[in-house]
C-alpha cells in the first residue's frame, strides 16, 4: 500500500474535518475530542493501519506533538481573555493556582504512592502531570473569541487557570526528576531546583513574555493601520508569534508555556478593540484543532493498541478518584470564602480537564530521566485522560446551558 498517498487522503480528511465536524456534532452528545478519539480507536484496530502509536514507544514524537499543540493552545486562550490583568479581578485564578493545583498534586501523588505502591519520583510525576488542567480540551467551558461579552466568573476561571498552569506545573515535574536522580532525600540539588526551575525558569518565562508582547504589539498596532503591516499575513504572524515567544523563553531557560500565554495576554491588552486581534485569534483556535485532532485520533490508536493494559483495579480507582474527588475537593477547598455562589464554584471546581498537557509531562518526564513504573502510570493518566473526555465533553454543555439561564434570569430580575 501506497502510505505516503494515504497519509495525504487522511490529512486532506482531517481538514474538512476541523471546518465541519465541530458544526455537525455541535447539538448532539457526540463531542468532537470524543469522535477523534473513537475514529482512531476504530482506524488502528483495522490491521495493517500503520505504525504502533503507543505513546511509550515514540515518546520523542509525542513530546513534540504535545508542546506544539499546547503552545497554539495558550496563544488562543490567552488572546481570548478580556478582563484586565489584576490580584482581584483574577482572584479566582489565584486561588485556583496557589491552593487547588497544590493541593491536587499532594493528594494524587499521595494516592499514587500508598495505594499503587509508586516510588517517591513515579508518584510526584504522577501528581503533576494529572493535576493541571488542560487548555487544548477546554474550549466547550472557555470564554469566547475576543469581543465576546460571555466571559462570566466560570468560564474565565477555567480559561484562566488553564492558560497558567501548564507552565506552574513545570516546577514539579522538575522536583520529580530530580528526586528520580538524586533521591527523596535533602541535599544541595534542593536548593539549585528552588533558585533554577522555581524561581528563575518562571520569572523568566513571565518575562520573555511581556517583551514578546510589547515589542511586538507596538509593531503590530503602531503600523498595522499604516499599512506597514499586510493584514493578509495575520495567519503566518498568529504561529510566528507563538514560536518566538515559545523559543526566546526556552532559550533563555525559561518556561516557554508562560511566555506564550503572557504573550498573549499582553498582545491582549496592548490594544483592546483592534480586529485584528480576533482574527489572530481565529487562526490560533483553528491550528488548535488541527493539532488536538491529530493528537486524540493517535490517542484513540493508542488506547487500540494497548494503552490501558497495564491498568490495575487499583490504579482504575485511583484515576477515578482523581476525576470525581481530588479536583472537586481541591477547587472547592480554593474557592471558599470567595464569595460567588455554590454552582458556580461547583462548575469550576468540577471542570478540571487534563488531556494533552498530562501526556506532554509524562513524555518530558521519560526522554530526561528514568523512573520506574511508566507504564502503569501511562496507562493511569491515559484512562483519567479518556474519563476527562467523556465525562467532560458530555456535561459540559448541559451544565453551561444551564448556568447561563441562571445568570439571564438574575439579570432580569435585578432589572
Amino acid at each position: 500500500m501506497n502510505w505516503y498517498m494515504v497519509l495525504l487522503g487522511g490529512l486532506g480528511l482531517l481538514i474538512l474535518s476541523v471546518a465541519w465536524l465541530p458544526a455537525l456534532v455541535h447539538r448532539s452528545p457526540l463531542t468532537l475530542p470524543i469522535a477523534c478519539v473513537v475514529l482512531g480507536f476504530g482506524l488502528f484496530s483495522i490491521p495493517g493501519t500503520g505504525p504502533d502509536p503507543s505513546l511509550l514507544e515514540h515518546p520523542q514524537l509525542a513530546e513534540q506533538l504535545t508542546e506544539l499543540t499546547l503552545i497554539v493552545a495558550l496563544m488562543s486562550a490567552g488572546l481570548k481573555l478580556n478582563r484586565p490583568l489584576g490580584w482581584r479581578s483574577w482572584a479566582t485564578t489565584w486561588r485556583l493556582l496557589g491552593i487547588a493545583m497544590p493541593l491536587s498534586i499532594a493528594a494524587i501523588a499521595w494516592l499514587g504512592s500508598g495505594l499503587l505502591g509508586l516510588g517517591a519520583a513515579s508518584a510526584l510525576l504522577l501528581g503533576a502531570a494529572l493535576a493541571p488542567t488542560d487548555p487544548v480540551l477546554a474550549s466547550s467551558v472557555q470564554v469566547g473569541p475576543p469581543q465576546n461579552p460571555e466571559e462570566d466568573e466560570v468560564r474565565f476561571a477555567l480559561t484562566s487557570e488553564a492558560g497558567l498552569n501548564d507552565g506552574l506545573a513545570f516546577p514539579f515535574v522538575h522536583l520529580a526528576i530530580a528526586v528520580a536522580l538524586h533521591g527523596a532525600g535533602l541535599g544541595n540539588w534542593t536548593w539549585e531546583w528552588l533558585g533554577v526551575a522555581v524561581l528563575w525558569k518562571t520569572a523568566a518565562g513571565i518575562g520573555v513574555g511581556l517583551l514578546v508582547g510589547q515589542a511586538l504589539g507596538h509593531m503590530i498596532f503602531r503600523y498595522l493601520d499604516g499599512s506597514s503591516i499586510p493584514e493578509t499575513g495575520d495567519t503566518l504572524v498568529a504561529l510566528g508569534i507563538t514560536l518566538l515567544a515559545y523559543a526566546l523563553a526556552e532559550l533563555a531557560y525559561g518556561y516557554g508555556f508562560l511566555a506564550v500565554f503572557v504573550t498573549a495576554l499582553t498582545l491582549r491588552h496592548k490594544e483592546r478593540s483592534h480586529h485584528y486581534r480576533a482574527r489572530l485569534h481565529e487562526f490560533s483556535e483553528q491550528l488548535e484543532r488541527l493539532f488536538m485532532m491529530v493528537l486524540l485520533v493517535l490517542f484513540g490508536g493508542a488506547l487500540a493498541g494497548g494503552l490501558l493494559a497495564p491498568l490495575t483495579w487499583g490504579a482504575a480507582a485511583v484515576g477515578l478518584l482523581c476525576l470525581l474527588a481530588v479536583r472537586p475537593l481541591a477547587g472547592l477547598v480554593s474557592l471558599a470564602g470567595s464569595g460567588w455562589r455554590f454552582d458556580e464554584q461547583a462548575a469550576i471546581s468540577f471542570f478540571g480537564i487534563r488531556g494533552v498537557g498530562s501526556f506532554y509531562y509524562l513524555a518530558y518526564a521519560y526522554n530526561t530521566e528514568a523512573f520506574g513504573d511508566l507504564d502503569v502510570v501511562f496507562a493511569l493518566v491515559g484512562f483519567v485522560v479518556l474519563g476527562s473526555i467523556l465525562l467532560h465533553g458530555i456535561t459540559a454543555a448541559p451544565i453551561m446551558n444551564w448556568l447561563d439561564r441562571r445568570w439571564r434570569a438574575a439579570s432580569a430580575a435585578h432589572r
